[in-house]
């Protein structure tokens, strides 16, 4: 299989955001979804509105967010639009919350290692193509996010999240924590719902990591540890298990003294397993060609 080109910025601006989203030669068309992470309240380390201003505006996008499945300020409706308020998401942009009202929208994945249907918020039906705008980090669950995560859990509605989480047991908030899977289930069952997202979209996907704020904890996450590796630079590819396999790679390489820190929660949680399966399911390839601009 030919490589996967994963292009690289080490200089962590809203210019070069674009700057490498435009080295992937593609055009996303029409109405086009802007998958990000909005933080959770108490949450210092996710990317602000006004770092991605600039490539929302370049490629017309809707910011696109769903609830949580657990406690706190984004799991429900009411609460997650006062949080987006709250982080000037929608001082700057178009919100929307894609499962703010159901029923939810059901993608197939027959193929499927451990869930054969995923459930994603119904809005998603309005988009003709994505762009996946992920901040790199660690994740007290997944073991790292990028945009494997938010193809899977960010796109998921609230259920949907449940879902994956408990490896298709349970799909509704309060059975989430009875029904908790061995852990590579739940990996297995992530890169099961984010090979349905990237098959949805075909070729009117594409995805962008920000690695700025590395925490073993994920923005999910209202106390998380501060940054524990130096920032690094931002990535895209049409690939999203060669942008993640290149993110991983690149803390691996950096010499940061946080570096072993780092892959403790990774490692912990087998959170390249995800990588791993994605590929296997045909989404992407863990053999890329890294490409600085």
């Amino acid at each position: 299989m030919e490589k996967s080109k994963v292009y690289f910025i080490k200089d962590i601006t809203p210019e070069n955001i674009i700057k490498v989203y435009e080295a992937l030669g593609i055009s996303l068309k029409e109405k086009v979804a802007v998958k990000l992470h909005s933080g959770e309240k108490g949450n210092q380390n996710f990317i602000r509105p006004e770092m991605v201003k600039k490539m929302v505006d370049y490629v017309n996008g809707t910011v696109v967010e769903c609830n949580t499945a657990y406690a706190g300020a984004r799991n429900s409706t009411e609460k997650h639009l006062k949080l987006l308020e709250e982080h000037e998401w929608t001082k700057y942009f178009d919100v929307d919350l894609l499962d703010s009202e159901g029923p939810d929208m059901v993608l197939p994945i027959p193929n499927g290692k451990v869930i054969k249907e995923n459930y994603v918020g119904k809005d998603l039906a309005n988009y003709n193509s994505m762009l996946v705008l992920s901040h790199f980090k660690g994740h007290a669950m997944g073991g790292y996010g990028g945009a494997l995560k938010q193809l899977s859990i960010g796109c998921s509605s609230s259920d949907g999240k449940t879902w994956i989480h408990t490896a298709g047991k349970a799909k509704h908030q309060e059975e989430l924590w009875d029904n908790l899977p061995e852990q590579d289930r739940f990996l297995e069952a992530m890169a099961d719902a984010a090979s349905s997202v990237v098959e949805y979209f075909k070729d009117q996907i594409a995805f962008v990591n920000i690695m700025k704020n590395i925490s073993v904890d994920c923005d999910c996450d209202g106390n998380a540890a501060p940054p524990c590796v130096g920032d690094i630079g931002i990535l895209a590819s049409t690939d999203p298990v060669a942008i993640d396999q290149a993110c991983i790679d690149l803390v691996k390489n950096s010499g940061d003294p946080g570096t072993e820190q780092f892959f403790e929660r990774v490692n912990s949680r087998h959170g390249t397993h995800t990588i791993d399966v994605a590929a296997e399911l045909g989404i992407g390839n863990k053999e890329y060609e890294l490409i600085e601009i």
